[in-house]
């Protein structure tokens, strides 16, 4: 089977909207989710081809890429190792940011009313990172989250 668009998202449908289907899940690290054509294998052995036209999206956690009257196949992601960082102040924030820039390391922002509940940069786990935030005193927690964006290499040249 060839999947050449995404049906949906699980998340973005009231509960019960799939109820009494079989799930299948093609589970992906957070990497692959960039890729637009890839060969990937669900949880119960179906193999099936991604090609997906230019311009599509990233892959998210829940998209639906096939479907009929009893069975569901999604994505489903798995947890990224990251550093979800809390600076008390927009200069510590800066600073912070000035750094990961410099490192050409991607973050993601995230305000009170998403799912940490608090002002925060999330990046990818970086051991140097990590001793960096340490070094500075901002406050930082590692976790494994399932992140609603993939992390994108930053290509950079000088």
């Amino acid at each position: 089977m060839i999947i050449e668009k995404i049906l949906g998202n699980l998340h973005e449908q009231p509960l019960d909207a799939f109820a009494g289907r079989h799930t299948e899940k093609v589970v992906l690290p957070s990497a692959l989710l960039v890729k637009r054509i890839q060969r990937v294998t669900t949880d119960h052995g179906k193999e099936l081809g991604i090609r997906l036209p230019s311009g599509t999206g990233d892959l998210r956690d829940g998209d639906i890429l096939a479907m009929d009257d009893t069975n569901l196949i999604v994505i489903s992601v798995l947890p990224t190792d990251v550093l979800v960082m809390a600076p008390r102040s927009i200069h510590e924030m800066g600073v912070v940011a000035h750094s990961l820039g410099n490192r050409h390391l991607q973050a993601q922002f995230f305000d009170a009313s998403s799912e940490y509940k608090a002002e925060v940069m999330v990046c990818q786990y970086d051991h140097t990172v990590e001793d960096y935030v340490k070094s500075v005193g901002v406050p930082y927690d590692r976790q494994e989250r399932v992140m609603p964006v993939p992390f994108r290499h930053a290509e950079h040249s000088h």
